[in-house]
């Protein structure tokens, strides 16, 4: 128990001291550019948290960096490197739209649900076209699911501006049916926070359940850590790792449903907007924990929105970006520093 609390610490300490670093480096930053870095990070502050439009504007940013997080870190658990969290989630919009904006008579509890579940199978089946290829061929998932996520533009490219098309303007489909787009939390004005911050942490909380208490949870770690032990314990490797991948997909199509029926109600060409790349990062700050992972995600939101207020005062976003880098680099370097302390444990 109490090395178990240990390593609680550890992993809680690890992103936190990484944030804290962060910060005081950037502060010297803004420093030299002739600024105020307690007036900056102020800014940041309000711009993030400091009225209920700054709230709602950070959770709606956050809401779909929880699933890609969730997406990379659920990769990361099974030892595959899931880079196409990007076109998954582009892919599950695209194909829940489709559904969506032509089947507007089903009632809500109808609706929504299975909204959801074609774009997560839509996410899970572009995925799974990686681990496929892995398991039968050997051929590593970076390299195809880049090049899925290619693919993935350009047949959305070709839909919202072929068979999907309506207006003029941005390249979009028609808007989905009002039965199959999420309920209002909250509005302030033109923002309106969706149930699908709720959607995010309860999906969190269940692959954080499935990780740890399911015997499926256990094989996919036990083949993320050492495959070839859990091959001669009797776990198909070739099957968790495609599984692994379809459920990677499911999360980052999931995250692509969420943007489509709870905040932009239709599929735009630039709909993912790079929240599937920043998924490796989250994954990377969360430890590839699913509870870290919701408080990294709401770390980068904040930054996101935070960051708009601080140009008020000269000071560029991209400081934020800094901050992430940042953070990004000294939790990766605890983790190798731990990797290399392990091969010298094994080796003495």
């Amino acid at each position: 128990m109490k090395e178990q609390m240990k390593k609680l610490l550890q992993s809680i300490a690890v992103p936190v001291t990484a944030v804290l670093i962060a910060l005081l480096i950037s502060a010297f930053v803004i420093l030299a550019i002739g600024k105020n870095p307690i007036q900056a990070y102020g800014a940041l502050l309000h711009g993030a948290f400091g009225n209920q439009q700054a709230i709602i504007d950070t959770l709606i940013k956050t809401t779909p960096l929880i699933l890609t997080g969730l997406a990379v870190g659920f990769g990361f658990r099974a030892g595959v490197f899931n880079i196409g969290a990007e076109g998954q989630m582009a892919m599950g919009a695209l194909m829940a739209a489709t559904f969506a904006s032509n089947f507007g008579g089903l009632p809500p509890a109808v609706a929504i649900p299975l909204t959801m579940l074609i774009g997560m199978g839509a996410g899970a089946g572009w995925a799974a076209i990686a681990g496929y290829l892995k398991a039968k061929t050997g051929a590593h998932e970076v390299v195809t699911t880049i090049m899925l996520n290619w693919t993935t533009t350009y047949i959305a490219s070709f839909m919202v501006t072929g068979p999907l098309a309506t207006g003029s303007g941005t390249p979009k489909s028609p808007e989905i049916s009002t039965s199959a787009q999420l309920p209002i939390l909250m509005r302030v004005g033109a923002l309106e926070l969706s149930a699908g911050i709720l959607i995010s942490i309860a999906a969190a909380v269940f692959m954080y359940v499935f990780l740890n208490k399911t015997t499926i949870g256990y094989e996919i770690k036990a083949v993320g850590f050492n495959p070839y032990a859990a091959e001669y314990g009797g776990i198909s490797i070739a099957k968790n790792v495609v599984l692994a991948m379809a459920i990677s997909g499911a999360l980052a199509g999931l995250a692509g449903v969420t943007e489509l029926m709870g905040v932009h109600h239709r599929f735009l060409g630039e709909l993912s907007g790079g929240k599937g790349f920043d998924g490796i990062s989250i994954a990377l700050i969360g430890q590839n924990n699913p509870i870290g992972i919701i408080f990294a995600a709401l770390l980068i939101g904040a930054l996101r929105t935070g960051s708009n207020e601080m140009q008020f005062m000269g000071v560029s976003k991209y400081i934020v970006i800094i901050v992430q880098a940042i953070v990004i680099f000294l939790v990766a370097a605890d983790r190798i520093v731990k990797a290399i302390y392990a091969r010298k444990k094994v080796k003495a």
